[in-house]
């Protein structure tokens, strides 16, 4: 399943959307283990407990966390 992070209008979706976790992973381009490593790290952004088996992410908070890895590099 290919994640589309544009709306149907191609619009940007929301902050408050709920992504899965394989989502968040499609999104952020990489495997599913991978992104079990970043959260058993504690490096990933802050998910919710959707119910016993699946945790989200808002599309705010994934925002947010990719704006705290950002790198300056030398010009």
């Amino acid at each position: 399943m290919n994640y589309n992070p544009q709306g149907d209008a191609g619009t940007s979706i929301d902050d408050d959307r709920v992504l899965s976790f394989m989502q968040w992973c499609e999104l952020n381009g990489f495997s599913r283990s991978t992104g079990q490593r970043i959260i058993s790290a504690g490096k990933g952004p802050r998910f919710i407990q959707l119910s016993e088996k699946r945790i989200g992410v808002t599309v705010g908070e994934n925002r947010r966390w990719q704006a705290s890895r950002l790198i300056e590099t030398a010009a």
